[in-house]
């Protein structure tokens, strides 16, 4: 059944990286004016993926009254994709801010959404200021501010070591290594510089920030993560709210929210709330 209260537009091509189109699936409330938006960020380990794990949450959104341009990031598969992935979630901000009079986006109130590795990404685009801006000047909206006021991160990674850690320890391949080309040993500012946790500063602490994540997460432990990212925000005055979702494994935002019982069902009241609040 199509929901005739958004207008949806698949495939947009927001930018041009290195010769490859990235490209973005927009969820509109029908009519929109000044709509709030949220550009929303995959997971995957940084590897695998794709912006289709919002099909569920854009029109849910949408059908909610906020905007959702969800979008796709060049992968690492042969060579080492960080800054550039980062660069690219920045791009993806660029381009709803640039185009906000065209979709009936308000430019003002933009957030970043992102799960997993996602969320690593939107917490870096969220909190790095201009760090990593300027790598792709002709960009059509280059000059315009990566900003946002939201930022939702669900079971992201946020501390690089520790999770360059955990996949020595649990897989046969370690994704942290290959998205920044080389291990904590050789490169230790590297890892500050890619961990989220070392933007939460007073510097950042005009952002609302909703952080979502499961009792029984087996792969990105949310003591090390979430629980202390939290932290770290607080100190540094930023305003953050959890949402603990009990029970729930790693990776279930591309579940459907409409399921009885459904973990994405469990947030998604919860994150309504905060974006009414926040964004």
């Amino acid at each position: 059944m199509t929901d005739t209260s958004i207008v949806s537009h698949a495939g947009i091509a927001y930018a041009n990286h290195d010769g490859v189109e990235l490209l973005g699936d927009l969820y509109l409330p029908k009519g929109a004016k000044a709509a709030p938006a949220l550009v929303a960020v995959h997971g995957g380990g940084w590897v695998q993926g794709a912006r289709s794990a919002y099909q569920y949450w854009g029109p849910y959104l949408a059908a909610r009254g906020t905007a959702v341009f969800a979008i796709s990031y060049r992968l690492t598969t042969k060579t080492k994709m960080f800054p550039e992935a980062v660069q690219d979630v920045l791009a993806g901000v660029q381009f709803v801010r640039g185009k906000a009079s065209e979709f009936g986006v308000d430019p003002q109130r933009i957030g970043l959404l992102g799960a997993s590795a996602g969320g690593h990404l939107a917490a870096l685009a969220a909190l790095s200021g201009k760090k990593f801006l300027g790598g792709y000047p002709r960009d059509a909206f280059a000059s315009i501010s990566t900003e946002v006021k939201a930022l939702v991160g669900v079971y992201g990674v946020y501390d690089l070591v520790a999770m360059w850690t955990t996949y020595q320890l649990q897989a046969p391949e370690n994704n942290i290594q290959k998205f920044l080309g080389a291990p904590p040993a050789e490169n230790r500012q590297l890892y500050f510089d890619a961990s989220p946790i070392s933007y939460a500063t007073f510097a950042n602490n005009k952002i609302g920030v909703l952080l979502a994540t499961g009792t029984q997460d087996d792969l990105v432990d949310p003591k090390v993560h979430t629980d202390a990212f939290q932290l770290a925000l607080k100190q540094a005055g930023v305003f953050v709210r959890p949402c603990i979702v009990h029970g729930a494994p790693h990776y279930w935002m591309n579940d459907p929210i409409e399921e009885p019982e459904s973990y994405a069902g469990f947030l998604a009241p919860r994150l309504m709330r905060f974006l009414a609040e926040k964004l």
